[in-house]
């Protein structure tokens, strides 16, 4: 019963994208776990770009089954804007299933995004403003409505009563105009007729899959530094990245998981506040920036860029239990004369190879560094590891022994067949 997690082993950006297209190709079930339309994965394929945001890469294949589960917090209109763009270039989605116990992100939850950010002064998080944060605190709150709600006869008065108490924020908190009623439950409603066909018993479906030992893969978005327990708190996502959100977003046992593969880009990125060890705030930055294109997939905003940081990943190896890494963007590190790999911190005259929760010791803390001869700007012909540059093949060997994992795969380009495969994971 093979069942693969993959997910990002840093902050996210890490091209987890392009490795589950990879693995779709051999999976029956793609399933989406957790997030929203704050993470967007861009996957080219014969020199399209397309980038989705809610719906699983599976849908870029033909008769896969492709399901977005109980832990995707979901924008109603965004998933039918997305749906559209896929319809439009040929992709059939009748296989897409959306789970009825997703919540819905709600025209108020984006309001209240937006709004609390512009108030945080200092305190500001980076959030994408999509909402996704307070869908998940109305979840944990037990006032969010999902998909069944949106089925239901009741919806309309399950909308008043919530909006009411969502109108009373925005007016005396933070001094707004109040959000229509009508106008809302009118565009909602018509969401639910697009979307109808596609909601239902997603748990059902996926056990029916497991049982049957059906090749699963498993989506998640964001990278393991943004979740809610593990991550950069308070500077994080709502939701679980890692591995163990699998379980929590789908309704299947923790058993499901045969192999759990964390995706590591080949140096560090960064999107929004927070600490970072290894940023590099000089020319190197901005050239390994502009030569990966590190704009945000969903905000467009540019990332912060440093190099490799092996504290970050051996932490990721230790929480998620990966079993091989995806390592990305090698090619973005060809052409330097030297590339540096953190090894672990100086925190006020300590030395460590732990990743610390304070994040007055992140703030603190020094890189270690160590330093390898850089590699070839050209790579993307590569299809074998021996083929590849010594200098290219020493910096995957070092990361490899330092964090006990092996690179089953690594990313030499932006295409989907632009890969280096080590391992057969579907056996």
């Amino acid at each position: 019963m093979p069942g693969i997690s993959v997910f990002g082993a840093q902050w996210g950006d890490e091209g987890k994208g392009r490795f589950v297209d990879y693995l779709a190709n051999d999976a029956d079930v793609v399933v989406r776990y957790q997030g929203g339309n704050n993470a967007g994965h861009t996957i080219i394929v014969k020199d399209i770009k397309y980038t989705l945001h809610l719906i699983p890469a599976g849908a870029l294949y033909e008769g896969k089954m492709c399901v977005i589960g109980n832990g995707v917090v979901v924008d109603p209109g965004a998933l039918i804007e997305e749906m559209d763009m896929l319809e439009q270039k040929g992709f059939l989605l009748n296989n897409l299933k959306i789970s009825d116990r997703a919540h819905i992100v709600m025209p108020y939850h984006k309001v209240l995004d937006g709004l609390s950010e512009d108030v945080a002064g200092d305190a500001l998080i980076g959030t994408t403003k999509r909402g996704i944060g307070p869908c998940y605190t109305d979840k944990a709150a037990r006032s969010g409505l999902r998909m069944c709600d949106l089925l239901s006869d009741g919806f309309a008065q399950k909308l008043k009563d919530v909006l009411g108490h969502k109108n009373d924020i925005i007016t005396k908190v933070y001094g707004q105009q109040p959000l229509e009623y009508a106008p809302m439950l009118e565009l909602l409603l018509s969401y639910k007729e697009r979307l109808r066909p596609h909601i239902c018993d997603t748990v059902r479906i996926c056990h029916d899959f497991y049982m049957q030992g059906k090749k699963m893969l498993f989506e998640g978005a964001q990278g393991m530094l943004l979740d809610i327990d593990f991550g950069t708190y308070p500077y994080v996502t709502s939701s679980h990245p890692i591995s163990g959100g699998v379980s929590i977003g789908t309704g299947l046992p923790p058993a499901a998981l045969t192999e759990v593969v964390g995706v590591v880009k080949a140096y560090t990125t960064r999107v929004g506040s927070g600490p970072f060890v290894t940023e590099l705030n000089d020319e190197t930055g901005e050239r390994i920036r502009q030569k990966g294109q590190e704009f945000g997939a969903t905000t467009g905003r540019p990332r912060r860029c440093g190099w490799l940081d092996l504290v970050i990943v051996d932490f990721a190896v230790r929480i998620n239990g990966i079993t091989s890494i995806a390592l990305s963007r090698m090619d973005t590190l060809g052409g330097f004369d030297t590339v540096k790999v953190c090894t672990a911190y100086d925190i006020r005259g300590n030395k460590t190879k732990d990743f610390p929760a304070s994040l007055d010791d992140l703030a603190a803390a020094k890189p270690v560094y160590k330093e390898f001869e850089g590699w070839s700007s050209d790579i993307s012909h590569v299809r074998k590891f021996e083929e590849l540059p010594k200098a290219a093949q020493e910096y995957v060997r070092f990361i490899e022994s330092e964090t006990g994992v092996p690179a089953a795969m690594i990313g030499v380009g932006p295409e989907r067949n632009e890969c280096i495969l080590r391992h057969t994971f579907y056996k």
